[in-house]
């Protein structure tokens, strides 16, 4: 059954608006970055509220009205869209730091589903008063245009993936996007647990699930990972990104 979620916008305090964003460890990556004390003081009624999901549960669907845009404070998520032969089609990965809900700024209505892939927390940023405020603080434009940037690249990166590669490539190219995106975040490169399972993985990079798991077997008889249900290890990165030579490029 459908669930219909209605936004609840609680404008947080200044001071626990401060505490919120200088004292969160994604600043860096989130919109916050390089505003000044006042500047943050000015994003007072901008966070309208923090929502808590469990793992499974849907932050938007397909064709709800866009209101907002999410900030992930922390968890993973996925978002899909239906194909046209009725399967759901696994079209991005995002994790903390991350901006969810872009899709939905060309048209008002959101193009795909977001899903909670484990236990999370995002904060909601009300998209009408980010683009007011953006327009009189132009740090706030220019890193919000960053990281629209950013999704653009990551975008391109999908269409490569699912374009030019044999499936070896497309699996190395996935398992270093994440070991980069985890180095961002202070994590190991080289050591991570996958929130997804290896159908959805066979989904975003346009693989069967039998050749999926034949990939990760052949990286792990080769000595390039290993593998223990959902944790990876990375033994080999140097090996991992000869198997794109000349190919340089990992979609961040």
């Amino acid at each position: 059954m459908r669930e219909n979620v209605k936004l609840k916008l609680v404008p947080l305090n200044v001071s626990q608006l401060k505490s919120a964003c200088a004292q969160c460890n994604m600043r860096e990556l989130c919109l916050p970055f390089g505003l000044s004390d006042t500047e943050v003081d000015h994003l007072d009624n901008l966070v309208g509220a923090r929502r808590k999901l469990k793992r499974g549960q849907h932050l938007y669907r397909t064709a709800d009205r866009f209101e907002a845009i999410f900030a992930v404070k922390s968890g993973f998520f996925k978002t899909d869209v239906l194909s046209e032969d009725g399967r759901d089609q696994v079209t991005g990965f995002q994790m903390a730091g991350e901006i969810l809900g872009m899709d939905g700024i060309g048209t008002d209505l959101h193009s795909c589903n977001a899903v909670a892939l484990e236990d999370s927390e995002v904060c909601v940023i009300p998209f009408a008063e980010l683009e007011s405020l953006a327009s009189e603080i132009r740090t706030l434009q220019s890193h919000f245009h960053k990281v629209m940037s950013r999704e653009i690249v990551r975008d391109h990166g999908v269409m490569m993936l699912l374009g030019s590669m044999r499936a070896e490539e497309r699996l190395a190219t996935f398992l270093l996007n994440l070991s980069q995106r985890f180095t961002a975040r202070g994590y190991s490169p080289a050591e991570f647990h996958l929130r997804m399972t290896r159908e959805e993985i066979g989904s975003y990079l346009g693989l069967k699930l039998e050749t999926v798991s034949r990939a990760f077997s052949r990286f792990q008889e080769d000595g390039l990972i290993a593998v223990q249900q959902k944790h990876v290890r990375i033994l080999n990165i140097p090996g991992l990104q000869k198997v794109l030579a000349p190919r340089r490029n990992y979609p961040g």
